[in-house]
């Protein structure tokens, strides 16, 4: 099975060359070695050093030159807003202080289906809808930093 070993950031990737695309969810996103099927149905064995935190639009590098695109699986998230960008910065706050994965946007913040967060969120003001899309969750200060 084709290995591969190396990373290759947005910016350097020109898609219209990749041999195939692999489609992936935030989990699938982070791993450093496993064995993948292509979209188009090459099998590759992800073999790298340590977790690349692997992106939308990314590529992977395979042992012979070739690429693979990264493309993210859009998956279920819980969206949350509030009537204001101080409420929501305050809920940010509080989702971060929960140390739970969370995508920050101008108007949202998107996490991982959670109850017990989304009864938080409603509780501080906030508007919980659940939504499918891909999952692009901010990386924090210590990227490979794992709390137990």
């Amino acid at each position: 099975m084709i290995r591969a070993t190396a990373v290759l950031r947005r910016a350097a990737v020109r898609p219209e060359a990749a041999a195939d695309a692999v489609t992936l969810d935030h989990d699938g996103r982070q791993r450093r070695r496993m064995t993948l099927t292509c979209d188009g149905g090459l099998e590759l064995l992800l073999d790298l050093e340590r977790p690349a935190g692997l992106q939308d639009g990314d590529a992977l590098r395979l042992e012979d030159g070739r690429t693979v695109l990264v493309r993210a699986a859009a998956e279920p998230l819980l969206e949350i807003t509030a009537e204001t960008p101080l409420r929501l910065a305050r809920l940010a706050w509080h989702i971060g202080n929960r140390h739970t994965p969370a995508e920050i946007g101008e108007d949202a913040i998107w996490i991982e289906p959670d109850h017990v967060l989304a009864e938080m969120a409603r509780g501080l003001g906030g508007a919980v809808r659940e939504v499918t899309r891909p999952f692009a969750p901010e990386r924090g200060a210590y990227h490979g930093h794992a709390h137990a």
